[in-house]
């Protein structure tokens, strides 16, 4: 116990060395691999979207290009803009699930040796859970983005309030008025998270930042003072005030 008093006081890191202690830390610190399933299951995702994606692309020129232009009218520029909005929306899913795929194992799981790799993202040198929380925070709001551009396509054919979907010789999907509106406040809704969610890494930031300034101020006060204390002679380094001598003549 006194041995680990002291360690303390001299600033490093004790821990408990029981058997028992130290097995079930190691237990619960392998328990991280429960989450690589999860990642395997995301890359089958992104599979799905790949396929999506060269479903939708073969459609985009096949149904909204070749199509019209076979039958001499000229294709509609709202459907293709419909069109490829939706590949746009695909490939920035995608995006998602790179970097929930390769920056949450990198956080979460284990590290990932990409030092020499020429395809390195620039990004995952410098990931964290705060650093990929924002930038998940961004994508969704891309995303969302998308989705609120296709909605003002749609209301450009909105009459009596409702805008007809594809069934009814629309472009896209029936939307109403309420339904725009709610995608816009939602829209805002995941713009401030992300401010927020921005503001809380940057203070987190700068109170990193004020304490390695002042670790390194007090590593720089206690440098001076071992340079100031080796400059003194070697007899007055432990120089102590001496006590005062009383005479015992002075005793009454």
């Amino acid at each position: 116990m006194a041995a680990q008093k002291s360690a303390n006081r001299s600033g490093t890191t004790t821990y408990n060395d029981r058997p028992s202690a130290r097995a079930l830390g190691a237990f619960i610190f392998a328990s991280r691999w429960l989450q690589a399933p999860i990642y395997v299951g995301l890359i089958v995702a992104q599979l799905v979207y790949v396929v999506v994606f060269v479903y939708d692309l073969i459609g985009l020129i096949g149904d909204d290009v070749i199509t019209p232009m076979a039958t001499g009218h000229h294709p509609n520029e709202s459907t293709i803009m419909l069109a490829v909005l939706g590949l746009i929306d695909v490939a920035m899913i995608a995006n998602l699930l790179i970097m929930v795929i390769v920056g949450g194992y990198e956080t979460f799981v284990s590290k990932i040796n990409l030092e020499q790799h020429p395809d390195q993202p620039e990004w995952l040198s410098h990931v964290n859970a705060n650093v990929l929380k924002v930038k998940l925070a961004m994508a969704i709001i891309g995303i969302s983005s998308i989705h609120l551009l296709k909605t003002f396509i749609e209301v450009s054919n909105m009459k009596d309030g409702v805008a007809p979907g594809i069934a009814d010789g629309g472009h896209g999907n029936e939307i109403t008025w309420e339904g725009a509106m709610w995608q816009v406040i939602i829209h805002i809704a995941f713009i401030f998270s992300a401010l927020a969610l921005a503001w809380i890494d940057r203070m987190q930031i700068t109170a990193d930042a004020r304490m390695r300034v002042a670790e390194a101020e007090a590593t720089k006060t206690q440098l001076e003072a071992d340079v100031l204390e080796n400059s003194l002679p070697e007899v007055h380094r432990d120089a102590r005030p001496a006590a005062p001598v009383v005479s015992p003549d002075l005793h009454p």
